[in-house]
């Protein structure tokens, strides 16, 4: 059965008087049993406190939290059966892969038939059994954070936390793992909570993200509800590359629609809730990715007119650096073509149109 995790007003401070620092700011959020769930922010956001906080490893200053409506706040790290897999792997060098997944088994007193068969199944989850009798200074980075897992894993915690596991492997290491990471967590129907600064690991793997700043939440939801309905700048910002166009509110088109005014021109923005939240004249930040910009003839009706100033050719891709509008000081959007053609790197076609699906435009509140 997984475990339902409840943080309810949970606050960190360190130091005091003049030197107080707030890390973890007053955090109410629940993690639903079996969720991946992701902490993603900047560093100095205050994750690893709130992960650390979880795990028992650091007093709250104030809140609770509770595993199941079990309070657990004061409960000290070895009675509340998490598993931990921090970023330096932190093995036993002395010992075999063997033992140092046994070695919470041992710990525990768990009986020596049932640990040689727990440590073998969590070897074979994590494909090293055969690597059981080698020494960690034998392995490579990615087989010793499979090692840590397999460690983490092996006491069948009630909780899996995770602590920027990847940062220290290879590009392409990390995305082969993160795969691999999934799968075994949903397989073992574990809920486990995990902190990065990383993206696309966390687009790629999570159920769930809470993007934090400065000791807060600034919002939740699934991978893609986050990239493309950002409730404000620092969201769209921090979750991907986008590009910011001011623009003012001119009047609603049909039920979820504004024409929106920029300084290029007219553009059809959609929105979730009630067009009568925005008043004419009122003044709005244009959240658009550089991928939902498509470039089309200059003349075309329907699209605010721009001028190329440089592409890089990626093979797939093309990235595109477009002056919007037709003055010589504007403001200069990143577009992402995706099989990009010929035209479109042509040093002899710099005047191209820009079309956006009205879907595509995320309004958020001026200086969010």
């Amino acid at each position: 059965m997984s475990t339902r995790i409840q943080l309810t007003g949970i606050t960190k401070t360190f130091g005091s008087g003049s030197a107080k620092a707030t890390a973890v700011d007053h955090i109410t959020t629940a993690i639903e049993p079996g969720e991946l769930f992701f902490l993603l922010g900047p560093s100095g956001c205050g994750k690893t406190t709130l992960l650390r906080m979880i795990a028992g490893f650091i007093e709250p200053t104030s809140g609770t939290i509770a595993f199941d409506n079990k309070d657990v706040t004061n409960t000290p790290p070895n009675k509340r059966n998490t598993g931990m897999v921090f970023q330096s792997y932190a093995l036993w060098p002395h010992m075999t892969v063997e033992q140092n997944v046994a070695f919470g088994l041992n710990v525990r007193k768990t009986p020596a038939a049932a640990r040689d068969r727990a440590v073998r199944e969590a070897l074979e989850a994590v494909q090293m059994g055969e690597y059981a009798k080698r020494k960690p200074n034998q392995l490579s980075g990615g087989q010793q954070q499979r090692v840590a897992l397999a460690r983490a894993l092996v006491i069948r915690p009630d909780v899996l936390l995770l602590d920027e596991p990847l940062s220290n492997l290879d590009a392409k290491l990390r995305t082969d793992l993160r795969s691999e990471i999934r799968k075994i967590c949903k397989s073992a129907g574990l809920t486990t909570v995990y902190v990065t600064h990383d993206q696309k690991e966390a687009l790629s793997m999570a159920d769930r993200i809470a993007i934090m700043k400065g000791g807060q939440i600034q919002q939740i939801g699934t991978p893609q509800d986050l990239y493309r309905n950002p409730q404000s700048q620092f969201v769209a910002s921090f979750l991907g590359e986008t590009n910011f166009v001011e623009a003012k509110v001119l009047e609603p088109d049909g039920v979820n629609r504004l024409t929106l005014e920029t300084a290029a021109g007219k553009v059809l923005a959609s929105i979730a809730g009630d067009t009568a939240a925005y008043s004419k004249g009122q003044r709005v930040m244009c959240s658009i990715r550089p991928e939902s910009i498509k470039l089309v003839e200059a003349a075309a009706t329907g699209t605010l007119p721009g001028k190329r100033l440089e592409s890089v050719y990626l093979g797939e891709i093309a990235q595109h650096q477009v002056r919007l509008g037709e003055q010589t000081m504007g403001q200069v959007l990143a577009v992402s073509e995706l099989n990009p053609t010929a035209e479109h790197l042509s040093t002899s076609t710099t005047q191209v149109g820009m079309r956006i699906d009205p879907c595509d435009i995320v309004i958020l509140p001026m200086g969010s």
